[in-house]
């Protein structure tokens, strides 16, 4: 049993949750994609070329929704298909970051200065304990999407 603290820390730990997700569809359909097709679009930009297959991998998608997923972002030149050159065989989804960066950064603008302010605010202590508890949270997740994943 939480104590009343611990209980109100997890409930906004998953407002938090509730609230990005709200933010980010909104964003999304600002940018013409869904919530989650513009999540996927900031994953291949991290990430890089890759193929469809490491896609899957790294969104959880089954190859066909990657398939999907690419020709909508293909048909807005965010990304593009090429061979690679070690292996004309494989294909690499190549992200258009230029075209990425021109559609999702002023959307990004003001929530990014405000989140930075707020980020400012807090003491090194603060900021140590917030890095120590969101690090901590993201491995919980990772280790029971794993252990979800693995079980299909």
């Amino acid at each position: 049993m939480l104590d009343d603290l611990s209980f109100e820390v997890r409930k906004l730990s998953e407002m938090y949750a509730f609230t990005s997700l709200q933010m980010h569809e909104a964003i999304g359909r600002k940018a013409g994609l869904t919530g989650t097709d513009h999540k996927y679009l900031g994953f291949i930009m991290k990430k890089g070329k890759m193929t469809a297959g490491e896609i899957s991998i790294l969104t959880g998608l089954t190859t066909g929704s990657v398939t999907a997923l690419i020709d909508r972002f293909e048909k807005k030149k965010l990304v593009k298909r090429e061979l690679a050159k070690d292996d004309r065989r494989k294909v690499m989804v190549v992200p258009n970051t230029e075209e990425i960066t021109n559609l999702l950064v002023p959307l990004y603008r003001e929530f990014r200065e405000e989140t930075e302010n707020l980020i400012t605010s807090f003491s090194d202590e603060e900021k140590r304990i917030l890095q120590d508890y969101f690090s901590r949270a993201i491995e919980v997740m990772n280790k029971i999407r794993q252990q979800i994943n693995s079980k299909k």
